[in-house]
C-alpha cells in the first residue's frame, strides 16, 4: 500500500489535470513533487512506484486533456513500467520510466517553461 504522501501527491497532480481549464505551470510543478518524492530514500517504495503506475494507467483521462506531446509522453511511461522501478530497475530504466528518468524530463519541459517557451507545450 502507497504512503499517505503519495497518495495525496497523485490527488493533486490529478486534480490539477482535470481542472475545468488545465494550468500547465502546476501540472508541471505537482508532477515534479511527485517524481521527487519517488527518487527520495522516504519515497522510493515499491507501493508507491507501483500505486503511481497504477493509478495513471486506471485513471487515464489524461489522455484525453490534449496534453502536449512531451507530458503525455511522461504520463504514458509512468503508466508503462513505473512500476518496475524497484523490483526490476533495468526494464524500468529501458523503458525511460525510473523515478530519476522521469523527473528529468519533467525538468526539461520546466526549464523551458520558465524561459518563457513553451517547450512544445503549445495546445493544438
Amino acid at each position: 500500500m502507497a504512503d499517505s504522501k503519495t497518495t495525496a501527491m497523485v490527488e493533486e497532480l490529478r486534480d490539477a489535470l482535470t481542472a475545468e481549464t488545465i494550468d500547465l505551470r502546476q501540472v508541471v510543478q505537482r508532477l515534479d513533487a511527485l517524481l521527487q518524492y519517488l527518487c527520495s530514500p522516504e519515497g522510493r517504495m515499491d507501493a508507491n512506484c507501483r500505486f503511481v503506475d497504477s493509478f495513471f494507467m486506471e485513471h487515464d483521462s489524461w489522455a484525453e486533456q490534449g496534453l502536449p506531446a512531451p507530458l503525455h509522453d511522461i504520463f504514458a511511461d509512468m503508466a508503462g513500467a513505473l512500476h518496475d522501478t524497484c523490483s526490476a530497475p533495468n526494464i524500468a530504466r529501458n523503458f525511460d520510466s525510473t523515478p530519476e528518468q522521469l523527473l528529468a524530463r519533467v525538468r526539461n519541459v520546466k526549464t523551458e517553461l520558465a524561459a518563457g517557451g513553451d517547450g512544445g507545450l503549445a495546445g493544438g
